[in-house]
């Protein structure tokens, strides 16, 4: 589950306590939806499987008819994971498919801090995530942070960056129309997919832990 989320956040905290990421102060547009119908169904990590169907011990990502997006972790020897609803949102702009997740939705799971050396801390800020349906795969290209580090220093974005040996924290300013901008002028994301995900085609194929009930009071 942690990794399937990071990897669409382009979240990598590293094993020497350093992190890198890149966070945005508004969401991406006006015009954002709650659901993509072309998500819904229940997924795979395409690189986690050497078999088919895949192993039982597979991450789980299951997107139901409202789009309430549930991540389920494969057993363990403590038994079974806690499925997780992320609230997400799609945005459709300039002929490109984004994700926007608010980072204080993921905060319980990563114990993530309020974006590194930004005074005063915003009370929310959000990551971006480009995505690409081809049928029943879906490819995510998540924020390329170096790259937009550069544009920051550049001054092509207006923003923060605080980069150490194992950190990399960088805060995007602006409000949703300049965020869009953003998207739309810059290439902020990385030009090949960090994930590729594969929907199972039969419900004969899942795992047992894909059928875990979605968590009380988190259904959309």
């Amino acid at each position: 589950m942690r990794t399937i989320l990071c990897t669409m956040l382009g979240l990598v905290c590293l094993v020497l306590g350093g992190c890198v990421e890149t966070r945005f102060e508004s969401p991406l547009g006006d015009h954002r939806e709650t659901c993509d119908a072309r998500w819904q169904g229940v997924w795979h990590d395409a690189d986690a499987r050497d078999t088919a169907p895949p192993t039982p011990a597979v991450a789980i990502l299951r997107v139901d008819r409202n789009c309430g997006f549930t991540m389920l972790d494969p057993p363990s020897e403590k038994g079974a994971g806690t499925p997780l609803l992320v609230p997400v949102e799609t945005v459709h702009a300039n002929g490109n498919d984004y994700l926007v997740i608010a980072d204080r939705a993921i905060k319980t799971l990563f114990a993530l801090k309020p974006p590194h050396a930004i005074e005063p801390p915003p009370q929310q800020s959000f990551f971006f995530a480009r995505y690409r349906v081809r049928g029943n795969r879906i490819d995510l290209y998540p924020v390329d942070s170096e790259r937009v580090a550069k544009l920051v220093i550049d001054g092509k974005l207006d923003g923060t960056v605080d980069q150490s040996a194992h950190e990399l924290h960088v805060f995007v300013r602006g409000d949703r129309a300049r965020m869009l901008a953003a998207v739309r002028n810059n290439a902020i994301f990385k030009t090949t997919p960090d994930l590729r995900l594969v929907r199972f085609a039969a419900a004969a194929a899942l795992p047992q832990h894909a059928l875990q009930p979605s968590p009380a009071g988190q259904t959309k």
